[in-house]
């Protein structure tokens, strides 16, 4: 078979802001591969078909010598991601051809993984799929976002039947979803009408859309908030602050708003944490992997997920080459659901 274009998109410079396309991160096709005799050196070949493309990836786009939760992206590499893949060709004894696959992968149409089970953060594995949902699912409500929801708010919510929840970015849809069926009320707020819609019909007792109603009069009319789960950080922050209950709960997943700011996004308020009894915890997912965590999550959200019971909602950008496209979207909160890069069909 003759060599083919092996598509990739490469971390070229470090951005001061938002990423630009064409400058900080390209589309490159300079690469070739033969699929039927590349060699696998013990390993696979992978064939990409979905990425998933999530606010954390701003954060390593950055020098290599800061220091952060996650290393920085290598200039001039492929920036990864998790994603879905079918495995085309295997010298690995966990692995045939035909598997679906996922991990953390880099952002090109094939890869070959000498070491699978080394893969950083998720080591590549096969996905079972009984319900035969839609793989694209895998990278958003049953994959990392999914876990993300249900460990932490499973771990920290302490939630109580009538307890008031706030939740920023509301539209990832899991985590009021949770609330609602521990009997808390919950407000959502969100970027785009359609979002707000969207919190609205998985159950959201109070959904609004941020850039057209002040958060701190909707918080001040509805709370006090006993429960936030912040991915904004930043002035929404202070406005939870002064309207939490006595012994709130903030459960810290993200800070958006500070992304893109070289020296991040002020909070003002902080007195407020002592004064009111305030429980501050951030988490990474990946502290909350384990066979039982795992368990427990199949048994109630994948079942949940295939019977309709749990909504969610994804945007698909087609094409690898729409990567830059979709994390800016992420980025400005103009994406429409889960963000997800198709790469191909299988």
């Amino acid at each position: 078979m003759a060599p083919i274009t092996n598509g990739r998109v490469l971390f070229a410079a470090i951005p001061s802001g938002y990423p630009v396309l064409g400058q900080d991160l390209v589309y490159d096709t300079t690469q070739t591969i033969d699929l039927e005799s590349v060699p696998l050196g013990g390993g696979v070949l992978i064939k990409t078909l979905d990425l998933s493309v999530d606010p954390y990836m701003r954060q390593r786009m950055r020098p290599a010598e800061v220091p952060s939760y996650l290393p920085a992206f290598p200039l001039g590499e492929p920036i990864v991601s998790a994603g879905i893949a079918v495995v085309l060709r295997s010298e690995h004894a966990g692995f045939k051809a035909g598997d679906h696959v996922e991990g953390v992968l880099p952002h090109q149409q094939y890869t070959i993984i000498a070491e699978p089970e080394k893969v950083p953060l998720i080591p590549l594995h096969v996905v079972d799929n009984p319900h035969g949902l839609k793989w694209s699912a895998f990278l958003g409500v049953l994959g990392i976002p999914g876990h993300t929801a249900y460990f932490a708010w499973k771990a920290y919510s302490q939630a109580k039947k009538g307890q008031t929840v706030f939740v920023t970015t509301g539209a990832g849809a899991l985590v009021i979803q949770l609330a609602k069926l521990d009997g808390c009320k919950v407000i959502g707020s969100a970027g785009s009408d359609e979002k707000v819609q969207f919190m609205k019909d998985i159950g959201a007792d109070v959904a609004f859309n941020y850039k057209t109603e002040d958060t701190r009069e909707v918080l001040q009319r509805e709370g006090p908030v006993d429960i936030y789960w912040d991915n904004v950080g930043g002035d929404t922050f202070d406005a939870v602050l002064e309207n939490a209950a006595r012994n709130a709960r903030i459960i810290a997943c993200g800070m958006i708003s500070a992304y893109n700011e070289p020296r991040g996004v002020p909070i003002y308020k902080m007195h407020l944490v002592f004064a009111k009894c305030i429980t501050i915890v951030g988490f990474l997912v990946s502290d909350h992997y384990s066979a039982e965590s795992l368990a427990a999550f199949v048994k109630d959200v994948h079942a949940g997920v295939a019977s309709g019971a749990l909504k969610h909602q994804e945007e698909l950008f087609d094409g690898l080459e729409r990567a830059g496209e979709g994390l800016l979207a992420v980025l400005r909160g103009t994406n429409k659901g889960k963000a997800v890069i198709h790469v191909a069909d299988e």
